[in-house]
């Protein structure tokens, strides 16, 4: 599995993780853990929880108590209206940490911008967890462009680096190469993670972009995932892609992803029939 650099944060992760949204419903430890084992044989060692997906993040701290290899994890504060102090920051960081049963996280993010606290203090808190040992790196979720450069502002007045911002992006979807969210993560040099790598049930069947990506699958003997995410990953070495997956034969497909390139001709097709 090649890595990629986590922004200036030293930190270098797989290309290809593991989305952890449906993780906990329903499907706990005893029926993930083969998943989880499967993506540390792998090499996609990196596992994208949110203290909002139902359960994700105690599923996580089980696996990792059955099988106790090196593995990076992700997780998310959600910053609710009620959430106004530094206090119910850290409350919040605590929790997470006790329901992964770690001392730290690998990653740190604020899910999302919408908060009555104002970007800027936010990332005080989150520089205060990286100084606390509390967290190896922090980042933002679903920033703009915008909101990105006001991060990375207040981040750097406390030495910490503006690590990730994860959004929605794929060949199906676009918008972070037309809003300026690519331009930016390559301005400021942060990693971009592209949840719904794969757009889930969105896929514009029978489109000219469907056609391109299964005339290419054949050609390759590969799937249409497959293919999906290698486009996502050859776009740029900033890109780290998580698809979701609770099943060991899907995390083995994305896996098939990332020992292989597509051409320039297969890439402009794909550009151009997804522009």
């Amino acid at each position: 599995m090649p890595l990629r650099p986590l922004g200036r944060s030293g930190l270098d992760v797989p290309a290809l993780g593991v989305g952890t949204n449906r993780w906990g419903r329903g499907r706990g430890a005893d029926q993930l853990a083969p998943v989880f084992s499967a993506a540390l044989d792998a090499g996609a060692k990196l596992f994208d929880a949110a203290e909002v997906y139902l359960g994700s993040e105690k599923t996580i701290g089980a696996c990792l108590r059955r099988d106790p290899r090196p593995a990076l994890v992700v997780t998310k504060f959600a910053p609710y209206p009620t959430r106004l102090s530094a206090r119910s920051f850290h409350k919040a960081l605590g929790g997470s940490l006790a329901h992964l049963g770690r001392d730290s996280v690998d990653l740190y993010l604020i899910h999302f911008p919408f908060s009555v606290v104002g970007i800027p203090s936010l990332m005080d808190r989150f520089a205060e967890a990286v100084e606390a040992g509390q967290a190896r790196a922090v980042g933002v979720s679903n920033f703009s462009a915008r909101q990105m450069r006001v991060a990375a502002e207040h981040l750097d007045r406390h030495g910490v680096p503006l690590a990730a911002n994860e959004v929605q992006f794929s060949v199906f979807h676009r918008d972070p190469e037309r809003n300026g969210v690519l331009s930016a993560c390559r301005e400021l040099d942060v990693a971009l993670i592209a949840y719904r790598p794969l757009a889930g049930g969105d896929r514009p069947e029978g489109s000219a972009l469907d056609r391109t990506l299964a005339g290419i699958a054949r050609a390759r003997q590969r799937s249409v995932a497959q293919v999906a995410l290698n486009w996502l990953l050859c776009k740029d070495e900033r890109i780290v892609a998580i698809p979701g997956t609770t099943r060991t034969e899907h995390l083995r497909e994305n896996v098939g992803a990332t020992d292989w390139t597509l051409s320039d001709d297969e890439l402009a097709a794909l550009e151009a029939s997804s522009a």
